[in-house]
Order: C-alpha cells, then sequence, then structure tokens
C-alpha cells in the first residue's frame, strides 16, 4: 500500500521540509488548508503522517487514517489533538517543543517591557490628543523595582526570566512540576499561586491549556492580583476568561495586558478587548521569526522522517 502524507493546515506559506520527507521515502503528499473536523477527516484518510497546525483533531479524524500512524503538531500545544482517543486508536501524536523558545521568549519580554513603561498608553494619547503628560501614566515603577510573576516555569518561562533579570526585575515563579534548588540557581524563587498574586507587578502566562488551567485567569484570580498587575500571554488564549480580564481592565485591578493568543481564534470582532486602551493585540505571533519558523517545519519534518524509518520519536506526546 502506497503512503501518504498529509498537511492538514499551515500558516507558514510554504511546505518544502514536509514535501521533502514524503519525497524521500516515495510517499504521496497533500497540503490543506482544513478548519474543521469534516474538512480534516476528509483528507487524512489513509494518511499514515499528518503534519497538523489548528485543524482539529477528533476521534472520527483520528478514526480515518492508518493503525499506527503519527500527528505532528507544528509547536508546543496538542490542545486540539484528542489525545484519549489516539492513544485508544494506537495513533502516535508528537509535538516541536523547542523550536522557537528565544523568539516566544523575546515576544513575551517585550511586551512586559511595553506595559510596563506604559508605552501604548502614551502612543494613544499623543495619536488622539496630540500630546500628553506623564500624569496618564503614572504610576510607573522602575524596572529594577518591579517583579514579575512567572505561571509556569519551563523552557520558555526560564528564558523570559532571563532577558527581564537583565533590566534589574525580581522574578517569581509558580510551577507544581518546577524545583526550587534549579530555579533558585537561576535567581527565581518558587512560590504558590496565592503567594505570588499579592506580590507581582506583572504576570507571565506560559502553561500547557488543559482542563485543570483553562480559564485560570478569572474574575476570582484577578481579584487576588495586585492592583494594577500586567498581564502578558503568549501561552493558550483559554487560560484566560477574556470577559473576566477585560473587566478587569476597565475597573483598574488589572493595569494592562499583551496578549497574543485568545479564545476562540481570530478575537471576536465584538470584543471589548479590541478597544481598551491598555491593551496590546497581537495574531498569534509570538512563535515567528523567519529562523524559529524554520525549525518548527525543519524538526517537524524529521521527526515524520523518524516515523517512517521505523525509528523512535524525538518528541512523542502519546
Amino acid at each position: 500500500m502506497s503512503l501518504k502524507v498529509v498537511v492538514t493546515d499551515e500558516a507558514f506559506g510554504a511546505v518544502e521540509h514536509e514535501r521533502a520527507i514524503a519525497g524521500k521515502f516515495g510517499a504521496e503528499f497533500e497540503h490543506h488548508q482544513c478548519t474543521d473536523a469534516a474538512g480534516t477527516r476528509a483528507v487524512v484518510g489513509d494518511a499514515c503522517v499528518a503534519f497538523v497546525n489548528f485543524a482539529p483533531i477528533t476521534r472520527e479524524v483520528l478514526q480515518a487514517m492508518s493503525p499506527g500512524a503519527l500527528i505532528v503538531r507544528y509547536g508546543i500545544g496538542v490542545d486540539n489533538v484528542d489525545l484519549e482517543a489516539a492513544k485508544a486508536l494506537q495513533i502516535r501524536v508528537a509535538n516541536v517543543p523547542d523550536y522557537g523558545v528565544d523568539t516566544v521568549a523575546d515576544h513575551a519580554a517585550t511586551a512586559m517591557l511595553a506595559l510596563l513603561r506604559k508605552l501604548v498608553v502614551f502612543d494613544r494619547e499623543i495619536r488622539e490628543r496630540g500630546w500628553t503628560s506623564i500624569q496618564v501614566g503614572r504610576p510607573i515603577a522602575g524596572l529594577s523595582d518591579t517583579t514579575v510573576g512567572l505561571l509556569g516555569a519551563g523552557r520558555i518561562g526560564l528564558a523570559v526570566a532571563r532577558r527581564l533579570q537583565a533590566f534589574g526585575m525580581t522574578i517569581l515563579a509558580a510551577d507544581p512540576y518546577a524545583d526550587a534548588a534549579t530555579l533558585a540557581d537561576a535567581g527565581i524563587e518558587l512560590v504558590t499561586v496565592d503567594d505570588m498574586l499579592g506580590r507581582v507587578d506583572g504576570l507571565s502566562l506560559h502553561m500547557p491549556l488543559t482542563e485543570e488551567t483553562r480559564h485560570t485567569v478569572n474574575d476570582a484570580f484577578i481579584d487576588r492580583l495586585r492592583p494594577g498587575c500586567m498581564i502578558v500571554n503568549t501561552a493558550r488564549g483559554g487560560l484566560i476568561d477574556e470577559t473576566a480580564l477585560a473587566a478587569g481592565l476597565e475597573r483598574g485591578a488589572v493595569g494592562g495586558a499583551a496578549l497574543d493568543v485568545f479564545d476562540p481564534e481570530p478575537l471576536a470582532g465584538d470584543s471589548p478587548l479590541r478597544h481598551l486602551p491598555n491593551v496590546i493585540l497581537t495574531p498569534h505571533a509570538a512563535f515567528y521569526s523567519e529562523r524559529s519558523l524554520d525549525n518548527l517545519q525543519r524538526l517537524a519534518a524529521e521527526e515524520a522522517g523518524r516515523a517512517l524509518a521505523g525509528e523512535p520519536l524525538r518528541c512523542p506526546v502519546v
């Protein structure tokens, strides 16, 4: 039986690495832009490898694939893949967790600095009113007097910490899987979420999206924050209850937010987040640089090559 390799969807504009690995093994190659489960199921029939970006990989989709097939998720999160169904159906799932750590960390740290220095507030005031004064941005603490908390202290969280520490910031982290001694060696204090919220001037999210972490940032969470705390999310949109965040921003409980991810995407046209003056919105772009994009597709293709060659996977999830 002939091999079939499919790209269900992508946001990159080219799939040369994926096409090349299919050609190396003499596999049929298809490139699609699926957005729903029905369309995805239609194109993965009998596929032995599917490269997936945001297409929903449901049980029904998985059932259409060849036994022992591989899903390669472009990126870190696999919340669009039914992992329980994949395990039951003996469909393997892999991700690419390390393709763009520095790029995402650069984006998150840049966003935090912009919020803390009130750049967006000043910019909009000048554009809309012709000029302004420092009063509209007060208070602004010195960066060396600022404490930032990380919700999640994996590769990206630690890279964000290194960048912010270069400005003299104090870094706290809350992560049930982190080792206190390892973080201490990196100059980071491991604390509980409850201890963190009242101490930080900024909060950067770096958790996976699970049923347990969905809407971690909700009304009760925001009520426990230090007033005026800034929030940056480059992880997953579902970590934040966007209605609660908008309300917190409007009443000043949250000083500002920089959001690169939303739930769902794209951000709803009538979302109040679009019109708040203390919000930075970017289109799920934190992963992007020319180098990280090439790394992502190359590493995904190499993982597919291992599967097609019968070799162990580098980054198996299931």
